[in-house]
């Protein structure tokens, strides 16, 4: 089975986000599982800066549509066993310091993306990089950026090369969702949508609505999630789409790279340990973060880490109103990585402000440090108003962390409630009202669970540590999408096939 990737980020050439992430490591656990995977990004400013000596020109072809030709540049390399396609094309991609611009520009960048994705997948079937043919099965695409795709393989259907493929759509973010783009699809020549439950429901330019009617297969990034998106909450105007695409819908949990993310080997700790060793071992990464953020080294002040966008998603403007109070009341220690909203910003720099000796803000963001404050802090705040899966909170018990979330998405399917008495059941500290008060108390929870019963808090502790968070589980069920969504197209079952090394 031939599956091709089709997004606007993968980690570690470009990353914001949840995206980047699956994309850069579900491809290589797929071919450790005998599916031919490979990805197919924009070639993005930053990456020809920090990449630019690892990429090799592969091929070069002009492309046409109603603006006129484009040359289009492919470049390629190797990332953990996966081929890495690039695509540069002037204007749209090869310049500039940024991912993503304003949404003007980028609906019109990214509707030409879809195209020539099209058309890259094209030549790659025709063998015109210089290789054996190589023509994907399956188109997998993701978020409203590539969710075009699934459109443009319904129109090609009925082309000879075209008519066995099948589209995988996968839904990381609802909030966004490549509105009105009406005018840039008349201009890039795209046909009309002419699905009646996009016209009747108006959203013939919404371009992930376009997506998830026009897709074979859908899915989300958590079993909860799958359903948070029926309804008008979380469904953010498209719930009515979902709904007609209901039997075609499934929530799979994320994953994680367990050995990339691994306290026992990584470098980033102060002091490697595992769940065998973390009640003597791990205090030493504590107390490593507390001088590195110039806090008191106290083993016994509970100290709570913040890794997030700082954004209304996140729950970041009523987590900070909460963590006043918290900081107010208690001993705890509190440091914040992040970056976001120039206003939620500059709450958590006034919870620094105010209390700088027991409060600290990097704004920005540094992996190595993130890795830290997840083997380092003693619980980790996920306030999140939704959270389709979220990699946080998976981070923190695998570090011996416990998260402290809303019951939401991801977060509710991953993180289970401390029993609140010797811990036969809990990995975490759950609350659900948006509030700074359910932020406030449930904290105050966990730091009296933290002094006062060091024996549950330990149980949890291991318990989180032993948990597989791994792309076992969910690339079975990614195996399955595509087989199902082969069938739609008429191909039934296409065997995995022995991965022939990239050309």
């Amino acid at each position: 089975m031939r599956v091709l990737f089709i997004a606007a980020e993968m980690a570690p050439f470009a990353k914001t986000g949840g995206l980047g992430d699956v994309v850069g490591s579900l491809p290589a656990v797929l071919r450790r599982k005998g599916v031919d995977a490979r990805v197919l990004i924009p070639l993005h400013g930053p990456i020809k800066a920090a990449f630019g000596d690892r990429l090799e020109h592969l091929f070069t072809f002009a492309f046409s549509r109603r603006p006129g030709t484009a040359d289009v540049h492919i470049y390629t390399t190797e990332q953990d066993g996966v081929p890495v396609y690039f695509l540069q094309s002037w204007p749209f991609f090869g310049e500039g310091d940024a991912i993503y611009t304003d949404l003007n520009w980028d609906r019109e960048r990214f509707i030409f993306f879809s195209q020539a994705a099209m058309a890259v997948a094209w030549e790659l079937g025709q063998g015109h990089h210089g290789g054996e043919p190589w023509m994907p099965d399956v188109l997998h695409v993701h978020d409203w950026h590539t969710a075009l795709i699934p459109f443009l393989l319904h129109e090609a259907r009925f082309q000879p090369g075209w008519e066995d493929v099948a589209s995988v759509l996968t839904i990381h973010n609802m909030a966004y969702q490549g509105w009105d783009a009406g005018g840039y699809l008349w201009m890039a020549g795209v046909p009309g949508r002419h699905d009646p439950h996009l016209i009747y429901q108006n959203k013939t330019d919404n371009l992930l609505g376009i997506g998830i009617i026009y897709a074979d297969k859908l899915n989300t990034v958590s079993p909860r999630h799958a359903i948070e998106l029926h309804y008008p909450r979380f469904g953010e105007g498209l719930e009515g789409l979902i709904w007609v695409r209901d039997s075609d819908l499934v929530g799979i949990l994320n994953g994680l790279d367990m050995e990339h993310n691994n306290p026992e080997t990584d470098p980033a700790l102060a002091r490697n340990f595992s769940w065998r060793t973390f009640r003597t071992d791990r205090i030493e990464n504590k107390r490593a973060l507390q001088y590195e953020f110039a806090l008191e080294q106290r083993d016994d002040a509970p100290l709570i880490a913040i890794v997030s966008r700082l954004v209304e998603q996140k729950g970041m403007d009523f987590a900070a109103e909460g963590l006043r109070w918290v900081l107010a009341e208690t001993s705890a220690q509190l440091i914040v990585l992040g970056t976001g909203k120039p206003e939620i910003e500059e709450q958590m720099r006034r919870l620094e402000w105010d209390f700088g000796w027991k409060a600290k803000v990097y704004i920005g963001y540094n992996a190595a440090l993130a890795q830290r404050m997840y083997g380092g802090a003693d619980m980790l705040l996920v306030p999140s108003r939704y959270e389709p899966c979220g990699l946080t909170q998976m981070l923190a018990m695998r570090y011996g962390a416990l998260p402290v979330v809303r019951e939401t998405g991801g977060l509710a399917d991953t993180v289970v409630n401390y029993d609140n008495g010797p811990a036969d059941q809990g990995t975490g500290f759950v609350f659900l009202w948006e509030e700074p008060e359910a932020v406030r108390h449930t904290l105050r929870w966990a730091i009296d669970t933290y002094r006062n019963r060091r024996a549950a808090w330990e149980r949890m502790q291991e318990r989180g540590m032993r948990i597989d968070w791994g792309w076992e589980r969910p690339v079975r069920q990614y195996i399955a999408l595509y087989e199902q969504a082969l069938a739609k197209v008429g191909r039934g079952q296409v065997g995995l096939t022995e991965i022939r090394q990239p050309h």
